[in-house]
């Protein structure tokens, strides 16, 4: 074997060892160390710029990287085949938040449609554009093409992704946000993981994202939580 080929096969191998060391690190400064920069920071300004831009510049250079991965990403045909289980869940999960506000805090349910019925339509009708679209970008078709050498496709990228979710609620200073996201997160990415349609995982997310606020929990996501000091 020629010294040329020595050389080859050590740097394939070098690159084998190195890529999930560079992925840990990617993922870790992404999915880490931004909700701990907004923490720290305590802008709004910056938790919006960070849920916009992010998916935007990351999907940007992605699908230049990839297209073939991503050109069926929407998957309109799974959104379809799936839909009757994803509204099944639903119901069922809802009655059952709408159980705990009302025995818990009877008096936040449905709180936002009756005293603010404008800011509550104005929150239904633009909520699932401007925060669920970058967030199921984000953690959800992101999380799953990108780190799949490190977590799998299956179990392991639920966790993940839901973990990852979890965690960048933090940032709202309380227990519950972070909790109800990271099972939420877990729900959206066995969806995704399934039907591979992020219109699917989108509508998931905007109907449980829709029930928080009208139900009376939308206190524990308000962005303003973050810029507190």
């Amino acid at each position: 074997m020629s010294k040329l080929e020595v050389g080859e096969q050590s740097r394939q191998r070098y690159e084998t060892r190195s890529r999930p060391l560079a992925l840990w690190a990617e993922f870790v400064a992404l999915y880490v160390g931004l909700p701990i920069f907004v923490r720290i920071t305590r802008r709004t300004a910056i938790l919006l710029a960070v849920i916009w831009l992010a998916p935007v510049f990351i999907h940007y250079f992605e699908r230049r990287r990839k297209p073939s991965v991503y050109e069926n990403d929407w998957n309109w045909r799974g959104l379809r085949a799936g839909l009757r289980a994803v509204l099944l869940r639903f119901a069922v999960l809802a009655c059952l938040v709408v159980l705990a506000v009302w025995h818990f805090t009877p008096h936040a349910l449905l709180s936002l449609p009756r005293e603010h019925p404008g800011t509550w339509l104005l929150v239904i009708l633009l909520y699932p554009v401007l925060s669920v679209l970058p967030q199921e970008m984000i953690f959800r078709s992101f999380l799953l093409h990108r780190y799949a050498p490190l977590f799998g496709v299956d179990r392991g990228y639920i966790a993940a992704s839901a973990l990852a979710f979890g965690y960048a609620h933090l940032i709202f200073l309380n227990w519950v946000a972070p909790a109800m996201t990271a099972i939420g997160g877990a729900l959206f990415a066995a969806t995704y993981r399934d039907r591979r349609s992020l219109a699917l995982s989108c509508f998931e997310h905007a109907l449980y994202g829709c029930l928080v606020f009208t139900v009376g929990l939308g206190q524990y996501f308000y962005s303003g939580s973050a810029s507190q000091h």
